[in-house]
């Protein structure tokens, strides 16, 4: 068995995996299950975030041994976050005996008007310079979500709780943002991969990793309905398929 590991997207922290990590506890097998924050975010909104991506992940892996968490593990990385785990991949592949990546880009596998669809420049822009919580968390959910929460108001309501107690500062957001932007990995990551993706993404183009799948000759599973945060949408989904890769070859891949 190994520890699972869960990163997060731009600004978001360990928090908002939401019943993520209880679902995927109840469909592999795992000597435990780590949501980590990035740098910058949740309890580390602090810090400052660095400005590349492979930083990123050398800090996230320094946390898990600063823990004691030794590896192997198995990532779990969404949008920035599936960033962090190729540049982590790539760089200490004897860590990693498999990755998933949900919802992510790359440069090279999607132009900067798929990356980031231009319709929502506005509104996360006004997101990274900050304002009214409830307003900001509202857009994030409505550009991210495809599907209808029966318990929104709550989510909602601990989603801005969470921003006014551990705020990530306009620095660290644009740094971030810059990070993801120029991240670029040409080389397919020399361990198991599984690509997700969701038909209905309104902030990032599907296009982006069908592509990055395509050249990489990967595993991808394509989820109908949901939207950008697919672990919140449908979490099942992503458990299921998840389960069913590791169940497969041993390669674990397509």
């Amino acid at each position: 068995m190994s520890t699972w590991v869960l990163l997060r997207g731009l600004t978001r922290e360990a928090r908002h995996w939401g019943e993520f990590p209880a679902a995927l506890a109840g469909g592999v097998e795992a000597d435990a299950i780590v949501a980590l924050d990035l740098p910058g975010c949740g309890a580390r909104h602090a810090e400052r975030s660095p400005a590349d991506v492979p930083a990123i992940a050398e800090a996230a892996r320094q946390t898990l041994f600063e823990r004691g968490v030794p590896p192997p593990y198995r990532l779990i990385g969404l949008s920035l976050g599936g960033m962090v785990v190729v540049a982590w991949a790539t760089a200490h592949p004897d860590d990693v005996l498999g990755a998933v990546l949900v919802n992510t880009s790359l440069r090279g596998f999607g132009a900067w008007h798929e990356r980031l669809r231009p319709r929502h420049h506005l509104p996360l822009l006004a997101a990274l310079i900050g304002g009214d919580a409830a307003a900001l968390e509202r857009t994030i959910l409505r550009i991210t979500s495809r599907h209808a929460h029966p318990d929104a108001a709550s989510l909602l309501e601990r989603w801005v709780g969470w921003r006014r107690e551990r705020p990530v500062s306009r620095a660290n957001a644009w740094r971030q943002l810059r990070a993801a932007a120029r991240y670029r990995c040409a080389t397919r990551p020399p361990v198991p991969l599984l690509v997700l993706a969701s038909t209905q993404d309104e902030l990032v183009d599907p296009e982006c990793s069908r592509r990055m799948a395509t050249a990489w000759h990967t595993a991808i599973a394509w989820h109908p309905t949901a939207g950008h945060d697919l672990p919140l949408d449908d979490p099942r989904w992503v458990v299921n398929e998840i389960a069913t890769w590791l169940a497969r070859a041993p390669s674990h891949d397509a």
